[in-house]
């Protein structure tokens, strides 16, 4: 029986939902091939997610753990990844695509000299290997990839798939791992002031463009989040204000995020910027263009001064807690 391995990403001791996303989906397809649906979980202590992963439907984890991964080191990463690709010899093998696994994927492919699917939209197993859905040109067209071969890898974007649970009993087998020395070595991690929420993980997403202009609009993001407990994103046009820092940044040059709720806030709708929200479940825009091309894709959209329509519904929020 042919092997389909999906990497589960952690982080502060949490699984990643993108990585549950993809869990889920490569389920669904190991089971219309009769495929053993297996899972790689590296960290300090890696066992401690097995219950987790095996009610998603891995029957078999590959754990590695060490004190190294207390820092998430990209070298590390590739070598205990690639120790449980050796062991787990497994046709399929995919993960989240996020800024980690763009250089991890890579590094891999290039390793086993295996076939690569970077950041899909969505796939599906076929006789002869992969066929893959994968955004270009900012999003706006799909181009339709397929692989081939003994291993093929693929990471998939964040949202594009519902995570649901299916528990199995999962055979846990530790893997000895032993990292080489680096060239580099991360010594700590520093979050930006008042990133409290994970911005690529997040649920709710406030986003704020160059609507928002000032100190005075900025505020008023940070508390509207503040009530509804999200994340704080902004386009690229009020990042090089620098309102807001590089890493808030959402688009085409920025992350990609999937939340449930999306509020964009003096955004415009660029393509540049939609690239990286356009699969946000529910679209909350607000401006006082009411041309504005984001309102073409919400779900929600509302003409009017951010200044004073913010005030009031963060008011009206903090009512209903």
């Amino acid at each position: 029986m042919s092997t389909f391995l999906v990497f589960v990403a952690t982080s502060d001791g949490k699984i990643k939902r993108s990585s549950l996303e993809v869990l889920s989906h490569a389920r669904s397809q190991a089971e219309k091939r009769g495929m053993l649906l297996a899972a790689a979980v590296v960290d300090t202590d890696a066992t401690r997610y097995s219950d987790e992963i095996q009610s998603y439907g891995a029957k078999t984890i590959y754990a590695i753990s060490n004190p190294v991964f207390k820092t998430h080191l990209n070298a590390s990463l590739i070598q205990a990844l690639s120790t449980i690709i050796e062991t787990a010899k497994p046709s399929i093998f995919a993960c989240a695509s996020t800024e980690a696994t763009k250089d991890v994927l890579g590094a891999l492919g290039a390793s086993f000299n295996a076939a690569v699917l970077p950041d899909v939209a969505s796939f599906e197993l076929t006789d002869n290997g992969v066929s893959a859905l994968r955004p270009v040109m900012a999003a706006k067209v799909l181009s339709q990839n397929t692989a081939t071969g003994d291993l093929i890898l693929i990471s998939v974007r964040s949202g594009s798939y519902d995570s649901a649970k299916s528990p199995v009993t999962a055979e846990v087998k530790n893997i000895g791992f032993q990292p080489s020395d680096f060239a580099a070595v991360l010594r700590e991690i520093l979050t930006s002031a008042g990133e409290k929420v994970d911005l690529s993980e997040a649920q709710v997403v406030v986003a704020a463009g160059r609507g928002v202009k000032d100190e005075v609009g900025r505020k008023l993001i940070e508390d509207l989040s503040e009530v509804l407990g999200a994340a704080i994103g902004a386009s690229r046009a009020v990042v090089e204000t620098g309102l807001f820092p590089a890493t808030a940044q959402i688009g085409q040059t920025g992350k990609v995020v999937s939340p449930q709720l999306y509020f964009a806030i003096g955004i415009s709708g660029a393509v540049q910027h939609t690239a990286g929200m356009a699969n946000s479940k529910v679209i909350v825009a607000i401006n006082k263009d009411a041309d504005a091309p984001i309102f073409q894709m919400a779900t929600y959209g509302l003409v009017g001064d951010l200044f004073k329509i913010l005030p009031l519904l963060t008011e009206e929020l903090r009512k209903l807690k």
